[in-house]
């Protein structure tokens, strides 16, 4: 019985040892996880991108290098951590091409997930994400267990792309549309309609003189008066129809208009015109201009191209013709212009 009792002790002995080995082990390995852990937060944390992970089965999430939520402002008590709460918040414009491109791929239809996309922020704003995701767990039949992924908020990075695009296509006096952005404009209508429309090349009298004579800074604040004009006058002398205002350059300015009546031509050019039938103060000084304004009505075959110099045509009769007035560009030219042609 010793023999038997001692072999059991020292049995025990042992086990007492490798249990406290392993336990020290644990210890080194939980230690070691912690460090790794926190060495990948830090690195994460470094270029703002998070790290995910969803139960496929119960849509549940796990956030590891920050509280979920956080990139929308919520807390974690306010926002679950579950697919739910992130389908909930996408923007509704994105909603449905994002969820299903996140299907696509549970499913085996893409190699991966990924999508830039907005989302809806606590305070109602909107963030810029970029998301990418891939299936690492399968159940033994096959079926999609875990997807894991990043998440990164671009928001600065797509604002500034989207200043660098607007800046690409406007005025940076005026701010209206630029010679490229109005020829897009343009083009994109002939393409959607076959009815044409009505193109106005304006023209300041006289804006050289202006601009020598008062200084360059009162050129420039006419400029932007005449751009206020047309975008004002646009939304609100239109009877409810759409218009397009652009500074080709200079002191020319475009406005297309859609297929309308050649009346309301008429009457949007004259409100153009009586806006400077007197002078303006500008910087307290008083300024006069007027304004040459050639019109041509285009049909869907006519280019961007071939409106400007119809109507800049137009719009030079004017010119020769006492100024401050408009004209319609006519197919076949008549001697002298008629009321209909030349309007003061």
């Amino acid at each position: 019985m010793d023999a038997e009792l001692q072999r059991v002790q020292a049995e025990l002995a042992a086990l007492k040892q490798r249990n406290a080995a392993l336990e020290r082990e644990n210890a080194k390995l939980t230690l070691l996880n912690a460090r790794a852990e926190e060495k990948l937060c830090a690195a994460l944390d470094g270029t703002g991108l998070c790290l995910w992970e969803q139960h496929i089965p119960s849509g549940n999430l796990t956030i590891f290098n920050r509280p979920w939520g956080e990139l929308l402002g919520f807390s974690r008590e306010e926002l679950a951590a579950h697919i739910s709460s992130w389908k909930q918040n996408l923007h509704p414009d994105d909603k449905e091409w994002v969820i299903k491109a996140f299907e696509d791929h549970v499913n085996g239809l893409t190699d991966e997930y990924q999508a830039v996309h907005r989302m809806i922020h606590k305070d109602g704003s909107v963030s810029w994400v970029s998301d990418r995701g891939r299936i690492i767990e399968r159940c033994a039949d096959g079926t999609p267990l875990r997807i894991m992924g990043t998440h990164i908020d671009i928001t600065q990075e797509k604002r500034y792309e989207l200043e660098l695009a607007q800046l690409a296509l406007s005025d940076p006096l005026t701010h209206l549309s630029n010679r490229k952005a109005i020829t897009q404009t343009f083009e994109e209508h002939q393409a959607q309609t076959s009815s044409g429309g009505a193109l106005f090349f304006i023209d300041l009298d006289d804006f050289k003189g202006i601009n020598d004579g008062l200084g360059h800074k009162l050129g420039d604040l006419l400029l932007i008066h005449v751009a206020n004009t047309l975008t004002n006058l646009s939304h609100s002398g239109l009877n409810g129809q759409s218009a397009h205002c652009a500074r080709l350059g200079g002191d020319e300015f475009v406005v297309l208009l859609p297929a309308i009546d050649e009346a309301l031509l008429h009457q949007f050019a004259q409100k153009i015109l009586n806006v400077y039938r007197q002078p303006l103060e500008l910087e307290g000084q008083l300024v006069s201009l007027g304004l040459s304004i050639g019109i041509y009505r285009f049909n869907h075959t006519d280019t961007f191209i071939t409106c400007c110099e119809y109507a800049d045509t137009a719009m030079y009769q004017v010119k020769k013709q006492g100024k401050h007035a408009y004209r319609f560009w006519r197919s076949k030219p008549t001697a002298p212009a008629t009321s209909e042609q030349l309007t003061n």
